[in-house]
């Protein structure tokens, strides 16, 4: 079951997590997305609220109905790109704010980003005498 925050409208919440999924390809260009009731019944919420949020993403370009068929989203990879960007510049800005706010400093801020990105890399292949 999924997680709202009290503070958020639902829908944009809903309007987050499909922007999630579009962008990290778990709905890729062209798919067809689950039904309202499909939806609203996934994320135990009103059909109107998932409604709403539908209609937001398609206001925004990243939805599109076709009659008889449902809803699919946006094969304009240049939108999803953008869009990828845009929220990852957005989370980035989250960090760097956290960080000011711990009292850390850019530097700081950049060493730390570098030591985790370090630790989270999966380990290189090693090299084998014959494979040069």
């Amino acid at each position: 079951m999924f997680n709202f925050q009290a503070t958020i409208p639902i829908y944009s919440q809903l309007m987050d997590e499909i922007k999630g999924q579009i962008v990290s390809g778990r709905l890729v260009a062209g798919a067809r997305i689950d039904s309202i009731r499909e939806l609203a019944t996934f994320y135990a919420v009103n059909p109107n609220t998932v409604q709403r949020a539908l209609l937001e993403l398609e206001r925004e370009g990243l939805l599109s109905t076709q009659r008889a068929t449902g809803k699919f989203v946006t094969e304009d990879e240049n939108m999803i790109r953008e869009l990828r960007s845009k929220l990852a510049e957005e989370q980035i800005n989250k960090l760097l704010t956290a960080m000011k706010t711990l009292g850390f400093s850019a530097e700081e801020t950049r060493e730390l980003v570098a030591h985790a990105l370090a630790q989270s890399a999966p380990p290189e292949a090693s090299v084998k005498g014959g494979d040069l």
